[in-house]
């Protein structure tokens, strides 16, 4: 198998079809296989996407919370089972210990970050800092959701408060601590902490994370009226994200952990080991999904029987989405990049299939966006039977709200899991079946009803 060549062209393909602009890696061995770079970093074409462009990583910044939480275990100054409250007596849920936010298991709320620093940004105009979160959940006056350990919630304020943990326990800035002790030791050059709506930013080697408006056009998340007050909202915040690098430091940050620079193996032995609920469950874990990777910490972790242990993490913000996946016992590492929102979401996770394949030596399935899939001359005679208003179930995330004809073509308004609304063509993909160009949203149309996911809407 020719994998530099396979990599290249499903990078090309994907890029053609909508699902990727960014940068790429993979490496088996030590030796980097297939690298490469297509797109553009900006949403004016400008300036070309570069091998060495440096991207905001998102939540992949959790391993690296997570290592510097190791760091300071190995030099005494805590312990996994320290409670948060020793270090912060107003945090103000009792029991939760450092292992319980490494692995999503404190029983916090599920805290909605934009909620929480919005009363700063608007009511002051001003961006809070990491240093606030606690004043910030106090605000809430929220309970817990339940006791530590009962349940798996992922939860980017508990890494918020790993991070300010990091400050208070070493006296360093969050900032410095990381730089010191685990980007110069790893040898990742291009990487440090930044917070570019806030500080600016320093170089043009960055990606602008782009958004694509309801016009079709791309805009910087920052700048966007559909995601500006997240993004810019929670830019002072620390241990969730803000890690910025490239795929070469990912790459030596591989290397840096396979030849110990940074944390023995032992210790990346415990960071891999997933957390355990208290009914003894894992954390992370569906019982009813055997393949669903388990969380440990700051790492997504599982066991495939032809290739070993792989341990992962992925990234999404608005505008963005970042993979990094290390095969632990075949020696192997993948790590892509993506700063504009995908245009087709077939085509993004083909992609990301496609080279999921190849890393595990098997034929990816050819690129495919929404019209490939979609039928060329479909039977139009029962569309204006769909059209109509529709309830829903309460438990629906997703919600069709209503079915129309526009210009010979069956479109939705929907309504998505953060009540944004939107509207999008339906594609038929089968008799009575139709996909959406954005997402693998399938809808089945029946007698008086349309079906998502098991859930049946009722036409009104």
């Amino acid at each position: 198998m020719d994998k530099k060549s396979i990599i290249e062209s499903l990078a090309r393909e994907a890029n053609i079809k909508g699902g990727f602009n960014g940068t790429w890696l993979y490496a088996e061995n030590g030796e980097i296989v297939s690298k490469g770079a297509i797109g553009w970093r900006d949403p004016d074409n400008k300036l070309p996407m570069q091998e060495d462009t440096i991207f905001e990583m998102a939540s992949i910044t959790k391993m690296f919370t997570a290592t510097a939480i190791m760091l300071l275990v190995r030099e005494g100054k805590l312990s996994l089972d320290d409670e948060l409250t020793k270090f912060f007596p107003d945090y103000p849920y009792p029991g939760v210990t450092i292992r319980h936010l490494l692995t999503h298991t404190s029983g916090m709320p599920d805290f909605d970050v934009e909620e929480l620093v919005s009363p700063i940004l608007k009511g002051e105009n001003r961006i809070p800092s990491n240093s606030e979160m606690i004043n910030m959940i106090l605000a809430t006056g929220e309970g817990p959701a339940c006791a530590p350990g009962e349940e798996f919630c992922y939860s980017d304020v508990g890494y918020t408060l790993l991070a300010q943990t990091v400050e208070e326990v070493s006296g360093m800035k969050f900032e410095e601590f990381m730089k010191k002790n685990i980007f110069e030791p790893a040898g990742m050059k291009d990487s440090c902490i930044l917070h570019t709506r806030r500080d600016g930013v320093p170089s043009d080697r960055i990606a602008r994370n782009m958004v694509l408006e309801d016009d079709g056009r791309y805009v910087r998340s920052d700048l966007s009226e559909l995601t500006a007050d997240y993004v810019v909202g929670s830019d002072g915040l620390n241990g969730c994200d803000y890690l910025y690098t490239t795929i070469f430091d990912m790459f030596a940050w591989d290397k840096a952990l396979r030849e110990e620079k940074v944390l023995t193996l032992e210790e990346q032995k415990i960071m891999y080991t997933p957390g355990v609920l208290n009914n003894g469950d894992i954390a992370g874990v569906d019982e009813d999904d055997e393949d669903e990777e388990a969380y440990a910490f700051g790492w997504g972790v599982k066991n495939e029987p032809e290739i070993g242990l792989i341990v992962s993490h992925s990234g999404g913000m608005p505008g963005l989405g970042t993979w990094f996946e290390r095969f632990v016992d075949a020696d192997r590492v993948l790590v892509f990049l993506n700063c504009r929102d995908y245009l087709d979401g077939r085509a993004y996770w083909g992609f990301e299939s496609a080279l999921e394949a190849v890393a595990r030596d098997k034929e990816p399935e050819p690129i495919q966006s929404i019209e490939d899939v979609a039928l060329k001359d479909p039977n139009k005679s029962k569309w204006e039977s769909f059209c109509g208003k529709y309830d829903h179930p309460d438990e629906a995330e997703f919600i069709i709200e209503e079915v129309f004809m526009k210009e010979g073509e069956l479109y939705a308004n929907a309504i998505d899991d953060e009540e944004d609304s939107m509207t999008f063509r339906l594609y038929p993909i089968g008799e009575d079946e139709f996909g959406r160009k954005r997402g693998l949203l399938k809808v089945k149309f029946g007698d008086g009803c349309l079906v998502i996911d098991d859930m049946t809407f009722k036409k009104l």
